[in-house]
């Protein structure tokens, strides 16, 4: 053992005299490195000095006395090659200037032209005192100057704007004047290009880039403020607030889509992106366009009467089963994509009651919407999970748009509408508003956004009141109910036949059955989960053995098998079983 131990000493010893052998080996090749680095300098530094040595003698009668520094004359060269920074401008030098032969001023140099620049001159635009050249360095990054006004310090910086292109120059004197940019008239001291007449605020010259990427929008918006342009429209207004747009002060414009901004709203909604890694061609997605629209597999063909192929049979992503092409007539059932009554011709399976429109099996698996700057991905329906509809703020049980990223939502109804709404309940046409508006919807009173509103007149309709369904049925009534935009009557008043308790408004829309004049409520006809289908049966093992069955409401409020609470709305039950259970308790 004593023998291994000394083994061990003696070959972690020779180990540490090796690193320290490697170490030393190091530290001496770098010191021969700095060495050979230093005399290379030193050689480059004495071959300059030789060369202005040189010049210095040959040059001694062209000297010039600079107020920077009155003890040192600076010497002139014709033709300086060296690429020295300029003392007072701060640009490379490249021919005639002048520098300092004294020792430790070596880095001194001019240009021919800044060394010979005059002590004090008089300027246009600050007639009342002079200004006087100052050697301060004052640093202002792109906007460098040097002149001072000698009476009240004033400092004559031009200003490099983004969205134009020529310098603009301070005016200092407070008057009233228009910007060019925003449109405020107000009493400051503006900037101005001389070559445009262009007058602007200071800030409005810092606070907006000549381009930038909005939400609701697939191109670029470029800042512009001429009329010049525009292409010939009847009307301009701002597609984010839906008001109007005076282009001859400065917005944000798209020439390709004839698209205008006001500048706060485009800057309160831009998308925060590198802009020069924004691709504004062909490959960005136009929007409502499949990205993949292969959502089923066709497994049977018939041709129409007009000679084109349907898929009578197919396998949807949605749907463990196979779904059927029918045009039988249902009652009182919904299209599990869009939760709204089914219509012949739809897709129905044979082993369950699942059915889908013939449009809904079509849906594309992605798309863009105005309302958010992600692609959204079709997902289907699944037992007991609900999603909050960004647009219409409802909650839903079947497909929806959603964004992978951020969760953002859409129900299928919602994501068909795009920023340009063509609505029978109006006569103009409306855009949508992304931003809070101070007007409620005018068919129902409510104070959400986004919301749809007109140019026109002070019409605005919410997402909810734009998805309605335009005819619909009620439990067992015989009739279907249409809905109505504008009183059926000029009698003054106005009552839902269902609720018997609440007086309409004129002004809203209802539903209306023409055949008995009976008129309703929306929310009493379509009821207060219009986004949700009930009555399908679904396996929970975990919870019960048999399928349950999604109900929308009981009347004798049993208990809750899991956490004994009252089971009144949106519940799973086994009738079999007289089990009950909470949907959100699954």
């Amino acid at each position: 053992m004593e023998q291994q131990q000394k083994k061990m000493e003696q070959q972690q010893k020779k180990m540490m005299e090796q690193q320290q052998k490697k170490m030393e080996q190091q530290r001496l090749l770098q010191q021969q490195q700095r060495l050979q680095q230093q005399q290379q300098e030193q050689q480059e530094l004495q071959h300059e000095q030789q060369q202005l040595q040189f010049f210095s003698k040959e040059q001694l009668h062209q000297q010039l006395l600079h107020f920077c520094d009155s003890k040192h004359p600076l010497v002139f060269i014709p033709d300086y090659k060296g690429g020295a920074t300029c003392y007072g401008c701060q640009e490379s030098i490249y021919g005639p200037s002048y520098w300092c032969p004294k020792d430790g001023c070596l880095g001194y140099f001019h240009h021919k032209s800044c060394a010979e620049l005059p002590l004090g001159l008089h300027h246009p635009l600050h007639p009342i005192h002079p200004l006087i050249l100052s050697p301060e360095q004052i640093d202002y990054g792109k906007d460098i100057q040097f002149s001072n006004c000698a009476a009240k310090n004033i400092k004559m910086n031009t200003l490099i704007a983004e969205f134009h292109d020529h310098p603009l120059i301070p005016i200092w004197k407070s008057f009233m004047f228009t910007c060019d940019i925003c449109g405020k008239e107000g009493k400051g001291t503006p900037y101005m290009c001389q070559q445009c007449s262009f007058w602007v605020h200071g800030r409005c010259a810092y606070q907006f880039p000549r381009m930038v990427k909005v939400v609701c929008h697939k191109h670029l918006l470029h800042l512009t403020h001429s009329s010049l342009e525009f292409h010939q429209s009847n009307s301009r207004f701002c597609q984010i607030c839906v008001q109007k747009v005076d282009t001859h002060y400065g917005h944000y414009y798209c020439s390709r889509c004839d698209f205008a901004a006001h500048l706060d709203c485009a800057m309160e909604n831009k998308e925060n992106i590198n802009l020069q890694e924004f691709k504004d061609e062909v490959e960005v997605l136009e929007f409502n366009e499949s990205v993949d629209s292969t959502t089923y597999k066709v497994k049977k063909i018939n041709m129409r009467e007009d000679g084109t192929k349907i898929a009578t049979e197919i396998n949807h992503f949605s749907h463990e089963h196979d779904l059927k092409l029918t045009n039988e007539v249902l009652n009182n059932q919904k299209c599990d994509g869009c939760i709204r009554a089914i219509l012949p011709p739809f897709y129905s399976c044979v082993e369950c009651s699942f059915f889908l429109h013939e449009s809904c099996a079509n849906l594309p698996k992605k798309k863009q919407h105005p309302l958010h700057q992600h692609s959204l991905t079709l997902l289907p329906m699944k037992p007991s999970i609900h999603f909050w509809c960004h647009a219409c703020h409802r909650s839903c049980n079947g497909f929806t748009y959603q964004c992978e990223i951020c969760w953002f939502s859409l129900d299928v109804q919602c994501s068909m509408i795009s920023e340009i709404l063509i609505h029978p309940g109006h006569e103009h046409q409306l855009l949508l508003s992304s931003i809070p508006f101070e007007h409620n919807c005018s068919c129902c009173a409510s104070s959400t956004y986004p919301i749809f509103r007109c140019t026109t007149c002070d019409f605005a309709l919410d997402f909810r009141c734009a998805t309605m369904p335009h005819s619909t049925r009620y439990k067992q009534h015989e009739h279907p109910f249409a809905l109505n935009y504008r009183a059926e009557d000029d009698s003054g008043e106005y009552y839902c036949d269902i609720c018997e308790e609440e007086r309409r408004d004129s002004k809203y829309w209802f539903y209306y059955c023409e055949d008995c004049s009976y008129p309703a409520h929306p929310d009493c006809i379509i009821g207060k989960y219009p986004n949700f289908k009930f009555g399908g049966a679904y396996k929970f093992g975990h919870c019960h053995s048999h399928p349950l069955t999604f109900i929308e409401e009981t009347k004798d409020y049993p208990r809750c098998n899991k956490c004994n609470g009252s089971c009144e709305e949106l519940i799973y039950q086994c009738a079999q079983c007289n089990f009950y259970i909470h949907k959100d308790c699954i």
